[in-house]
C-alpha cells in the first residue's frame, strides 16, 4: 500500500498603497525597488485604490491617487522584512501583511 505526502505551501501576502501622482500608467510601480525575496508581485486597483481615475491614460495621476499591490512571500518572516523595506521608499504609502 502506497502512502500518500501532502505538502501545504502557504503564502504571506503584503498589500502595499503606492502614491502614484504625478506618474503615468504604472511608472511609479516600475520605480519601486522590490524585495529580493518575493515569489510573486502584482499592481492594480483589484488590489486597492484612492478612487477612480479621472484623466486620459497618457496623462499623469493626480495629487492624492493612489493604487494597491500584492506581493507573495514565502514565509511570515520574509512578509514582515518585506514590510520594512518597502516602508522606506518615498512612493510607498503603507504596507500590512494580509492574514
Amino acid at each position: 500500500m502506497a502512502s500518500v505526502v501532502k505538502i501545504l505551501i502557504f503564502m504571506s501576502t503584503v498589500r502595499l498603497k503606492i502614491d502614484v501622482a504625478g506618474t503615468v500608467r504604472d511608472e511609479a510601480w516600475r520605480e519601486i525597488k522590490q524585495f529580493d525575496q518575493i515569489q510573486s508581485a502584482d499592481f492594480g486597483p483589484q488590489f486597492g485604490s484612492g478612487g477612480r481615475c479621472n484623466h486620459a491614460p497618457d496623462a499623469p495621476h493626480g495629487k492624492g491617487e493612489w493604487i494597491g499591490a500584492e506581493i507573495r512571500l514565502q514565509t511570515p518572516l520574509l512578509a514582515q522584512y518585506a514590510v520594512s523595506h518597502y516602508l522606506e521608499q518615498d512612493r510607498v504609502l503603507d504596507a500590512d501583511v494580509v492574514e
